[in-house]
């Protein structure tokens, strides 16, 4: 197989794949160690059999411009088929400012099309191309280099079966009319909102138990600091310190180097340095924050009841739902949406879109005594009331 190390050859592929329906795109990415992924290896195939349809990119060789590649990510004539993409997506827009357009994302294609919850592309290559993938190089260091062959057989293996599989998933979205949903899928991962991390928001993905406003306004800077930190290093949030270790902060409230000394959770490069020093700022501005900017707690969600029988019930119309039109349940609607229609939220995504046409509607209808659930045979059915 061939990897492209010189723009000029890159931009031959890529001349290569003008006109063609679509592409299939694959990456290698390290990110342990560092904040934001490090690209170390793009597979690309076109539609085809011929061994030269597919290469290996490598993006690590000094002077190799990745600009042919882009435009062809900016070609909308050209389909671009990943699999599981939010992640290579979120390196080329990071990277290049570039999400590749018009997308495919054979994973949402999956659950679409009645494969199970969140599929792997082993799974689907086992299933759709009848063939086993040998995994045995997928946690291997992707930034040494020269690749070895069991390396470039993994890689090159990521785009070529995803050929079959586009294929197979298209023709079948085509036949059941479910296009648009995938479009709706593909939407948010076409949104560059969805790969931008902006500190001062960080404090949401921060679980918690207590929804004192002030006590989450000092979660809301401890976070931010971290993530800013984090950032400015190129370093994982985790490395500055994690979750649990920003709950306690938030709770004890340390004052200074020595309190910070008795934290539990808090490690040894986090008591000193930069990052004490930021630690104890950040709590300040928590505990100073003016009563007007502190952070709105969602009240009336937590006011909302539960009705549990309710909520089982949606349960069973779910399982019946998705039965019935082959869908992934979690696709749709997970636990934690049916337990806040169960009381008497409908701002969810369930309630929109093709959600709501598939389960949405039905289950408005069963909160409102509208409709019934009955069996029939092994089948739950909807009864009109």
């Amino acid at each position: 197989m061939q990897t492209i190390t010189t723009t000029e050859d890159l931009a031959a592929f890529c001349d290569r794949a003008k006109g063609k329906p679509y592409i299939t795109v694959d990456t290698e990415f390290l990110r342990e160690r560092t904040y934001y992924s490090k690209l170390c290896l793009i597979q690309v195939a076109l539609p085809g059999n011929d061994p030269d349809d597919a290469v290996l990119v490598d993006p690590l060789v000094d002077g190799l411009s990745l600009e042919p590649i882009l435009e062809l990510f900016r070609d909308k004539s050209i389909v671009k088929v990943f699999h599981a993409a939010r992640q290579d997506l979120e390196i080329f827009f990071i990277d290049h400012g570039v999400i590749p357009d018009p997308l495919f994302d054979t994973q949402v294609a999956a659950m679409v099309c009645g494969f199970g919850e969140q599929v792997g592309y082993e799974t689907l290559v086992k299933r759709i191309a009848k063939q086993q993938l040998d995994k045995s190089s997928r946690f291997t260091d992707w930034s040494r280099r020269p690749l070895t062959d069991a390396q470039k057989t993994y890689a090159v293996g990521d785009v070529t079966h995803l050929r079959q599989i586009y294929e197979f998933l298209a023709r079948k979205l085509e036949e059941t009319g479910r296009e648009r949903w995938v479009g709706e899928e593909i939407t948010t991962l076409m949104d560059p909102e969805t790969y931008i991390t902006r500190p001062v928001d960080a404090w949401k993905r921060v679980k918690t138990r207590s929804n004192s406003a002030r006590f989450l306004a000092t979660v809301r800077a401890l976070a931010e600091f971290r993530e800013t930190h984090a950032q400015s290093r190129n370093v994982p949030r985790n490395r500055v310190f994690k979750d649990d270790a920003l709950v306690e902060l938030a709770s004890t409230k340390p004052a200074t180097m020595q309190d910070l000394g008795r934290s539990r959770l808090l490690l040894r490069e986090a008591r000193r340095g930069d990052i004490a020093d930021g630690i104890l700022a950040a709590i300040q501005t928590g505990l100073n924050c003016p009563a007007d900017q502190l952070p709105k707690v969602a009240k009336e969600r937590d006011k909302l009841q539960v009705n549990p029988a309710l909520a089982d019930l949606l349960r069973v119309l779910l399982k019946a739902k998705t039965e019935n039109f082959g869908v992934a349940s979690k696709l749709i609607a997970p636990t934690s949406d049916l337990d806040l229609i169960a009381s008497g939220e409908r701002d969810v995504a369930a309630m929109r879109g093709w959600r709501r046409e598939v389960f949405g509607e039905d289950a408005l209808r069963l909160c409102n005594g509208e409709i019934a659930l009955a069996t029939k045979g092994k089948q739950v059915v909807v009864i009109e009331v």
